[in-house]
């Protein structure tokens, strides 16, 4: 699965559409407040548990709050559609970050309203969390990993993308993310291409792709989802992978013999947001911010293993839960988090870079 998609993928097992009936509306505009009411997007599997555990049943607890989950997959055009259609069938949705802009940009987000949080919670999450229209509760990565049985301890390992791209060095086979959809190993190709991590914004194209040549002869897989990597690694398929962070610990707890690299890991996020015309938007609002409560945060965080955006979160952590994510203080300097934003920016053709970048993957892998 691409970077460039909704994360919540990463550990659902199934998730079904559910229809929820239109609200009128006199205005065209706004709707009346449901009292006591909140409808919530989540997927089933091991994320909606950790979702209802951490998060909906301390929220029902605490404000009286009826909350009824909404197991979809929301694409951007159905949410433009429950809007325009005045049919807001989910008071919160579940975002990719590369989704959050478009869709501010054209007026289907409503504004997250922080001044009704706590001053401490909110100076301890990074910016990156706080967009004014989606705030991320959570962060994985994109790594390196390898397997211990093809490079061990006692033998030189590929720690930064420049010797994954090396391999006369570090000789074996490799699998990386495809760019199909627009996400792919394009800020990983900069790097290896000698770009400084705090300078590879805007991503320069032409670049990318002159590096991706360098490495295409030794990639065996172009992998697109994360249970395909999962599977890729278990099969050995390749020596050494480019992983969503949440499949190597996976696998590691499993006993295989797999080691994730923490260094030039790329963070990313998903958004909570409420989508333009919520008949439930103050009481979306409060959800939100119990999200955002750096208490919560650790409680999630311990369920499913994906790193808190609130860094307070990490004082009741423990210490051998908070090695294995990703937004673990210690990883900072030697991670970078992707820019959402230059994904989204609309050039003089009409094309965002998410597309440009997708139009010039499928020229590539066909030759």
């Amino acid at each position: 699965m691409s970077i460039l998609i909704n994360r919540r993928h990463f550990m659902q097992a199934t998730s079904s559409v559910i229809a929820v009936g239109a609200l009128s509306s006199a205005s065209g505009r706004a709707r009346a407040e449901s009292a006591g009411e909140l409808k919530v997007n989540m997927s089933g599997g091991n994320w909606g548990d950790a979702v209802m555990e951490a998060y909906v049943k301390p929220f029902q607890a605490e404000t009286g709050i009826k909350v009824t989950p909404v197991k979809a997959d929301f694409s951007s055009t159905q949410i433009a559609m429950m809007v325009d259609t005045k049919n807001v069938s989910a008071d919160i949705v579940n975002l990719g970050q590369t989704n959050v802009d478009p869709l501010t940009a054209k007026g289907y987000l409503e504004q997250i309203d922080y001044s009704i949080w706590k001053k401490d919670e909110l100076e301890a999450t990074p910016d990156y969390a706080k967009q004014p229209n989606g705030f991320a509760s959570y962060v994985y990565s994109l790594n390196m990993a390898w397997n211990t049985k093809k490079f061990p301890a006692e033998k030189p390992r590929p720690t930064k993308w420049a010797e994954f791209w090396d391999v006369e060095k570090f000789p074996g086979t490799r699998s990386l993310n495809s760019g199909e959809g627009g996400g792919g190993p394009w800020e990983e190709a900069l790097l290896a291409d000698g770009v400084p991590m705090d300078q590879l914004y805007p991503l320069d194209i032409d670049r990318i792709f002159a590096s991706l040549d360098k490495i295409k002869p030794h990639v065996r897989k172009w992998w697109t989802s994360g249970s395909e990597v999962l599977q890729i690694m278990r099969d050995n398929i390749a020596d050494v992978v480019e992983s969503y962070d949440g499949r190597i610990l996976s696998l590691i707890d499993e006993g295989g013999p797999i080691e994730i690299n923490r260094n030039q890991a790329k963070l990313t996020t998903d958004y909570w947001c409420i989508p333009k015309g919520s008949p439930n938007g103050q009481n979306a609002q409060k959800f939100i911010e119990l999200v955002g409560r750096a208490d919560r945060q650790a409680e999630f965080a311990g369920l499913i293993g994906q790193g808190p955006t609130n860094r307070n979160a990490y004082k009741t952590i423990p210490d051998n839960v908070a090695r294995k994510l990703a937004s673990h203080p210690d990883y900072a300097a030697s991670s970078f988090p992707l820019n959402a934003k230059w994904y989204a920016e609309v050039g003089s053709d009409g094309k965002s870079n998410k597309e440009r970048l997708s139009q010039r993957w499928n020229q590539w892998i066909l030759q």
